[in-house]
């Protein structure tokens, strides 16, 4: 999207290619900063979830309802209340506060007795975080695994669980908000927020903060074997149309998520990601049809693995798994051999994760010092370097990675610059009607892969 989000100043970033290749000391038990101990590997082995996105469209569908206007209440900073839609970088967000709900006094010791609960996808940070946190601030960290975004959030809403942590894409946020399920953030116990880019710090989705921090950022595209694909995919005139080409048929692997196979049909043809018109939908089902006529694509989560291995020497891809695609290659395997493709032009990509504290936790004093540890830059950069996710910290450049071996010089395109986020395009959340609608789509092509 092109257009900037309203009431965020752009702040200047740093300019150096310096990536930190040592560790900080490790801080005091109970201090709110992290510990990262040792220096990080760029080649250690993970996996990347798999995500059911949503998204916000502009049109309507026939029949389809209006958005509805969030909850309101009272805000911490004794503004009051605004109606809040589900925000877009045009229409930013800022969530209320409600009195029944307000964010944990500042100076509070963490809990004791009992584990910090993170509800995570299965690989999708690095142990050495969690250990890192145990040694500085004295609180062991246990981690429950789901496959997809909707069965988490039904868990979540629920109300049954004590999950303290979880990490959410950003689509979620207007239902975990609406839902009560969030606690405020008191930023007194989150200082490293600073590390990150400026646009972090003052979200679209969050205005001020006020209920996430962001997690991993990245891109979407294509990635290849150059050794087992002899063309250059990437100069092609529309490199997505190698998704029907009969050529490599059943040689092509999409991601097994609905936002992000159907939100490539779209861009193939000029489209915005976050349609609601029956039309495009149309579109998208027949082309859908059409591709597994031609080429047979498995739709996976693996495709980490299976690029590497061969098994889909063409897959769908974000970036973060490209990276990881070189831990897994066979012994001997230069990894020059891999390739990857994202849209420089108008059909950019670029996403984020982001971690919230869940109002249902038992530990939201060090629920906060967790989110403050991740935010860490060692820890960050180690976090990185184990699930191939780039952090949005400022001191990592694209030149910097590359430079210190986190990327090889062939995948410096995985790598995502903050000027993305003020041009590339977002999946957003949609109103559940219209989501229906989607899903309706994915189904019936989940139905024949």
């Amino acid at each position: 999207m092109s257009t900037r989000k309203k009431a965020v100043e752009r702040e200047a970033l740093p300019t150096s290619d310096a990536v930190p290749s040592h560790r900080a000391a490790p801080a005091p038990a109970g201090a709110p900063a992290g510990a990262p101990t040792g220096a990080p590997s760029p080649r250690r082995r993970a996996s990347r979830r798999s995500v059911l996105r949503g998204s916000l469209g502009a049109a309507t569908l026939p029949g389809l309802s209006a958005l509805i206007a969030a909850c309101t209440g009272s805000h911490p900073d004794g503004t009051g209340a605004r109606p809040v839609r589900s925000p877009n970088p045009d229409e930013p967000a800022l969530w209320p506060v409600k009195p029944d709900n307000p964010p944990i006094a500042a100076n509070l010791k963490p809990e004791r007795g009992q584990p910090l609960k993170i509800f995570n996808w299965a690989d999708y940070i690095d142990p050495q975080a969690l250990a890192s946190f145990k040694d500085s601030v004295g609180v062991a960290v246990e981690v429950t695994t789901y496959s997809n975004n909707s069965d988490a959030l039904e868990t979540i809403s629920s109300g049954k669980v004590d999950y303290d942590i979880y990490l959410p894409s950003y689509d979620q946020i207007g239902r975990l908000i609406r839902g009560g399920h969030l606690r405020p953030l008191n930023h007194s116990y989150i200082p490293n927020i600073t590390n990150v880019w400026p646009d972090f710090q003052n979200p679209f989705y969050d205005q001020q903060w006020r209920y996430t921090v962001p997690y991993t950022v990245y891109n979407t595209g294509i990635a290849w074997r150059s050794d087992m694909i002899s063309e250059d995919i990437g100069v092609r005139a529309n490199p997505f149309d190698v998704f029907w080409d009969s050529r490599y048929r059943e040689k092509i692997s999409v991601i097994n998520d609905y936002r992000a196979v159907m939100g490539m049909v779209l861009l193939r043809n000029g489209l915005g990601l976050n349609t609601t018109t029956q039309s495009d939908l149309d579109l998208v089902r027949t082309q859908l049809a059409d591709m597994v006529n031609k080429t047979r694509p498995k739709a996976t989560i693996t495709n980490y693995r299976d690029l590497p291995g061969g098994h889909f020497p063409i897959v769908q891809a974000w970036s973060g798994d490209v990276v990881n695609a070189r831990n897994y290659l066979s012994r001997g395997t230069d990894p020059a051999v891999l390739r990857y493709w994202s849209p420089s032009d108008d059909r950019h990509q670029a996403d984020n994760d982001m971690m919230v504290i869940l109002r249902t936790g038992r530990n939201p004093v060090a629920a906060h010092l967790f989110l403050n540890h991740m935010l860490d830059s060692n820890v960050a950069l180690s976090n990185f370097a184990a699930i191939g996710y780039q952090p949005p910290q400022n001191h990592i450049t694209p030149a910097g990675l590359v430079k210190q071996g986190f990327l090889p010089p062939n995948l410096a395109d995985a790598a995502v610059e903050p000027a993305y986020f003020a041009t590339g395009r977002r999946t957003l959340e949609l109103d559940s009607d219209t989501d229906k609608h989607w899903k309706t789509v994915w189904d019936e092509f989940r139905t024949n892969t």
